[in-house]
């Protein structure tokens, strides 16, 4: 034996493919996190100048319940629960857009 490794055994190409998948969770997390934070705020803004003008109180109210659900997205994806989150944020915004149909 001369303390080489076999030259006929593949490279071992598992620890890289763990690292790639371990990369891709955590961009899915980040972005359903950061998605789910900039819908939220964005929600919370219309609302506020929603609710200083002539506008139905229905709509920022519709706003206001479309950016909850959008903070929750937030929250659920910086967890993990990026499907839910996917969903979540889908939901927040037709919220957004059906209070927006009242104006």
């Amino acid at each position: 034996m001369s303390g080489r490794a076999d030259s006929d055994t593949p490279p071992d190409t598992h620890a890289e493919d763990t690292d790639d998948a371990a990369g891709q969770v955590r961009r899915a997390r980040w972005t359903a996190a950061g998605a789910g934070a900039v819908l939220a705020l964005a929600g919370v803004a219309a609302a506020l100048l929603r609710l200083t003008g002539p506008a139905p109180a229905l709509v920022p109210v519709a706003y206001a319940c479309g950016a909850a659900v959008c903070a929750l997205a937030a929250l659920l994806g910086s967890r993990g629960r990026t499907r839910r989150a996917l969903w979540l944020l889908v939901a927040g915004l037709m919220v957004m857009a059906l209070g927006d149909q009242f104006d």
